[in-house]
């Protein structure tokens, strides 16, 4: 797991940071409910890799509080 995310650089309401497949890091925000369908939308935007270089698989990584 990635611990050298900087934080400060993530837009407002980012939840998490990861890295796809494709290691194209992103910065997932707030989730939201779309009261015309029956799922959330999370919005992705992209992200510095801040070097992250171990499986994209592990590289989920909350916001802390």
């Amino acid at each position: 797991m990635p611990t050298e995310i900087d934080w400060k650089k993530a837009p407002k309401g980012a939840r998490w940071w990861a890295m796809d497949a494709d290691r194209d890091a992103h910065w997932y925000m707030t989730p939201n409910f779309n009261a015309r369908t029956n799922f959330w939308m999370v919005d992705e935007l992209p992200a510095p890799s801040f070097g992250y270089a171990g499986d994209w698989k592990k590289s989920l990584v909350e916001r802390p509080a």
